[in-house]
């Protein structure tokens, strides 16, 4: 029996990787019945691509799928993606979860046993936490720059100053902000910027750049 939908479900996409259709369906059902929106796929091949266009919340990844397993596909999400991913394995041995959390992953749940609420209760974990690390950032950010963001408008003010950012400048700015001294890749900044990286020269991201340096040298 699944549990019954939280009054205060969160509202997430978690993308779901695994090549057993049965345990995948049934993650599924308890993700959707405790209010996530959850999407699957079995080959590990597609992974990085289907991270890059759907952007989820969260990624649930098996160790061991067809076309690349899930310790290489980890380390080649941590070059592009801060997403949280949770691993799930049939492996139990100490070893193989060191290889897991080193290869960047945020949490390791054993397959055996194999609890679905457990599962849900890490994502629910694993979200809150970087929910709240996203709020301290943006509160110690406001208060240190003098730039401020209003989200939900999509402005933002430059000692005051409204910018004349466009969607994708405002998305450039959040996230240099986001790490203060942080050296981005072209890669990193255009799977942040665009739905499709893909079908964008990675040179694109340097005329945004430049685009966004003029529009604030033009306050001061």
């Amino acid at each position: 029996m699944m549990p019954a939908n939280p009054e205060s479900a969160m509202t997430a996409r978690v993308l779901v990787v695994e090549d057993e259709p049965k345990l995948a369906s049934l993650l599924m059902d308890y993700l959707r019945a405790a209010g996530f929106e959850a999407s699957w796929i079995a080959d590990g091949a597609a992974v990085i691509d289907q991270v890059r266009n759907t952007r989820p919340d969260l990624v649930l990844l098996d160790l061991m799928l067809p076309g690349r397993d899930g310790l290489s596909l980890c380390q080649e999400l941590r070059r592009f993606s801060d997403v949280p991913v949770i691993m799930l394995t049939a492996r139990v041995e100490e070893a193989d979860r060191l290889d897991g959390l080193e290869s960047g992953a945020d949490d390791y749940i054993c397959k055996t046993p194999f609890s679905p609420r457990e599962v849900i209760a890490r994502v629910r974990t694993i979200l809150r936490r970087v929910q709240v690390q996203s709020d301290r950032q943006q509160d110690r950010l406001s208060a240190q720059s003098p730039i401020r963001m209003d989200v939900e408008a999509y402005r933002a003010y430059y000692k005051g100053a409204l910018l004349p950012l466009t969607p994708v400048e405002f998305r450039l700015l959040r996230v240099l902000l986001s790490a203060p001294g942080h050296a981005f890749t072209r890669d990193q900044l255009l799977a942040r910027l665009h739905d499709d990286p893909r079908s964008v020269n990675d040179r694109a991201v340097d005329s945004h750049i430049k685009n966004l340096r003029r529009k604030l040298e033009a306050v001061d």
